[in-house]
């Protein structure tokens, strides 16, 4: 059982939305953390923020709690992910009050699902995802770690997207394709054709920019 007291890794506006998440689930917040030093005598919506990982780890002796990371940075998760879970602590989710979950549905630990987000029956969403605000995600799909599906963005049935891939604001995936890991869809893209690990593609059809420069 995860505690439902959460701490929020970041103190961006991302992190913003998911503290509003997890007051209206009725869960308690406890604080952001944040590396950054001149936000350390500052709060963000009422709460402390603590000092980065050194204040988390002592904290995190004093009493449960679960972290959520507020980072919307593909990479940037991963590697704080290692770091959290190399300090033994433990991940919570976030899921909106409004968001629909279909039956057999699967939510690994730390991913968040946003308001009027819809995800049909039978998917599978991995680790640290983020399901933006509004997205749609039909029947049967494999949804990778660390895999930021921004606002608005509506996925077919039955596909398939690679750990650490990012699908741009508003983009649409037809049913039955297969997204690489290290994807880059670019915002307002429809994607008909399969694609390969660590691309960039944009467009309607999308079709290949260049290949990823941040590829993890």
């Amino acid at each position: 059982m995860r505690s439902k007291n959460l701490v929020i890794y970041g103190a961006s506006g991302h992190a913003k939305v998911i503290a509003d998440i997890i007051e209206k689930r009725g869960d308690t917040l406890l604080a952001f953390v944040d590396d950054d030093r001149a936000l350390w005598t500052e709060q963000l919506l009422g709460y402390r923020i603590w000092k980065g990982m050194d204040e988390l780890i002592e904290q995190s002796k004093k009493g449960s709690f679960s972290v959520i990371i507020g980072i919307g940075i593909n990479h940037t998760r991963r590697i704080l992910s290692d770091r959290l879970e190399k300090a033994g602590i433990a991940f919570g989710t976030a899921i909106h009050p409004s968001a629909v979950i279909g039956r057999d549905v699967i939510i690994e630990e730390g991913t968040v699902i946003m308001a009027n987000a819809v995800i049909n029956p039978c998917t599978s969403i991995g680790n640290h995802c983020i399901i933006n605000t509004g997205v749609t995600v039909d029947h049967d799909n494999v949804i990778g770690d660390f895999v930021h599906l921004s606002p608005g963005v509506h996925l077919g049935g039955t596909v398939q997207i690679g750990a650490m891939s990012w699908v741009g604001l508003g983009a649409r995936v037809i049913n039955n394709i297969i997204i690489g890991k290290n994807v880059i869809v670019g915002a307002g893209s429809t994607v008909i054709r399969n694609v390969g690990a660590n691309w960039i593609v944009v467009g309607t059809p999308a079709t290949y920019l260049k290949e990823n420069p941040n590829a993890f």
